[in-house]
């Protein structure tokens, strides 16, 4: 990611609606997950460790983060430990926690597989891996090439690269579904007028009342994932496995 746009997803990671969402969708299938009291917790790809505040509630949480920009703001941030380094190679012994959660990271390496069995290295067995990508390959646009992600994953896709390394598909959903349609015709808009980007827009902090609004379709999703609901077809992809 370019350092400029990597502050500006820092500015805009605690009031975005977007980021407020996924929030709320993970945190209630963090709750189902049953983990044990003081849980060992990995937060790959960590970023700013925005997210680690929330992961601190479940357990001793640890981040790793390649970004010396980003390594800076977790530390500061005080909620755990945040080494610096690669998702591909991590200085951590074998089975060291018992979640890995790894947020919309693996779409930027080139090797995804590497990192998927880097991570089922570090999880304890009976252990579990948190992940979210973003959905549909057909879906990929300039947000994609901003962010430099390498690819975009289906239920399937996701799922095979994760099996080849070791892990069991526990469940999956999409999620970000009510906007989907209207990503589709950003999408078709960016093929005719390149000058009409989605990824402009992508860490505009919408007033207040708007912002909220956005967020809501996110906050009723997230409470059917709580219950172990399942949305057929979104703009991200959620994924636990053992």
């Amino acid at each position: 990611m370019d350092r400029d746009y990597e502050l500006q997803t820092h500015r805009a990671e605690d009031r975005h609606w977007w980021y407020r969402g996924r929030r709320t969708v993970l945190d209630g299938v963090l709750a189902a997950l049953g983990l044990p009291g003081h849980a060992r917790i990995l937060d790959a790809g960590c970023g700013s460790g925005r997210n680690m505040i929330d992961l601190a509630r479940y357990g001793e949480v640890t981040g790793v983060e390649l970004s010396e920009t980003s390594v800076d703001l977790a530390r500061a941030r005080a909620t755990g430990e945040v080494v610096a380094g690669s998702v591909l190679d991590m200085p951590f012994p074998d089975d060291s926690f018992e979640l890995a959660v790894s947020l919309d990271v693996i779409e930027h390496l080139e090797d995804d597989l590497a990192a998927l069995r880097e991570l089922r290295r570090t999880v304890t067995p009976g252990g579990a891996l948190l992940l979210t990508v973003p959905a549909y390959q057909w879906l990929w646009s300039g947000h994609d090439e901003i962010n430099h992600h390498h690819r975009r994953y289906t239920r399937r896709s996701l799922q095979r690269v994760a099996e080849q390394a070791g892990w069991r598909q526990v469940r999956t959903t999409y999620f970000n579904s009510l906007l989907l349609p209207v990503a589709i015709i950003l999408r078709v808009l960016e093929r005719v007028n390149t000058k009409t980007t989605e990824s402009s827009l992508d860490l505009w902090v919408p007033p207040e009342p708007l912002n909220w609004m956005l967020e809501r379709p996110l906050t009723l999703e997230a409470a059917l994932i709580k219950h172990g609901g399942r949305i057929p077809a979104g703009l991200s992809l959620l994924a636990v496995f053992r």
